[in-house]
């Protein structure tokens, strides 16, 4: 994989894990596209993005590190929710890599159109966050009161976890966001704007980095496809620091409630892959 095409797909990668759009969507959806231009395909384009993902993960450990000092401290009690709502992903994801044959579990991970019919389904669910009232003006949360606000994490009940967890599960589909369905899941719940996106983000630890070390794990059994580690090295960099950017501004945004601007992207977005498809 060319430096060039790695660099690409980071920046793609590290705009796209924050901002509710699909990360996985857009990846699988830019590497047709690179192909059909003539570029030679991404070969196991799932390792390639372990590394873009585990940029974006570093970001987040970065962004967050404050609450995450806190987990060892006052906010002992969500690491236990950060286990509940991790389990959904952590079973269903393993089913697909380990309990699928491998064509059809590359088949659901890899599928363009499969992406382009989920696009709109992540657009509705930010389309009904937004008609939620329940936390229209809340004000964002301040630190010093973190865990003793109504509506924050830390007062998360373990069922309401639970279905956190089974939204971010489907985000294992292109095209199903991980940051957007997890937020309207936390929105669903009531919890306030910003305490929905930190949970959300902190969620990701785990699912991010547990995935990582699955596909390494497989990757150092297996053997790699070719990508120099240094390709590799800058698609990590590039994906954190776009990524933290991407970070930053929707933090503004949540707490704004203008979530529901990306379903005007995603509509189309899914209509235009679905066509394209379809169309041969």
């Amino acid at each position: 994989m060319s430096l060039l095409q790695i660099i690409l797909l980071a920046i793609i990668q590290g705009i796209t894990e924050f901002l509710p759009v699909s990360s996985s969507g857009h990846l699988v959806v830019v590497n047709r596209l690179l192909e059909t231009w003539g570029h030679a395909p991404v070969q196991d384009l799932i390792e390639v993005s372990i590394f873009l993902h585990l940029g974006t993960l570093a970001a987040v450990l970065v962004f967050y590190r404050r609450e995450i000092a806190r987990l060892f401290g006052s906010d002992r009690r969500v690491l236990g929710l950060l286990v509940v709502g991790t389990l959904p992903a952590a079973i269903l994801g393993v089913w697909i890599k380990k309990g699928l044959p491998t064509e059809t579990s590359n088949l659901i991970l890899n599928n363009v159109l499969l992406a382009g019919c989920m696009f709109p389904i992540t657009a509705a669910g930010l389309l009904w966050a937004a008609r939620l009232n329940r936390n229209e003006g809340a004000p964002p949360l301040d630190d010093e009161v973190s865990s003793q606000v109504d509506g924050d994490y830390p007062q998360l009940s373990w069922g309401k976890t639970l279905v956190i967890g089974l939204l971010q599960a489907l985000a294992l589909l292109p095209g199903i966001s991980r940051s957007g369905s997890t937020i309207v899941a936390g929105l669903g719940v009531g919890l306030q704007r910003e305490a929905a996106a930190t949970f959300a983000f902190l969620l990701a630890i785990p699912a991010i980095g547990g995935a990582g070390v699955l596909e390494l794990a497989e990757v150092w059994q297996e053997g790699s496809t070719g990508t120099p580690p240094a390709t590799l090295a800058a698609g990590f960099t590039v994906s954190m620091l776009v990524g933290l950017v991407a970070l930053t501004l929707l933090i503004r945004w949540v707490r704004q409630g203008r979530l529901a601007m990306f379903a005007y992207y995603l509509i189309p977005l899914g209509v235009a892959v679905v066509s394209w498809q379809l169309a041969g």
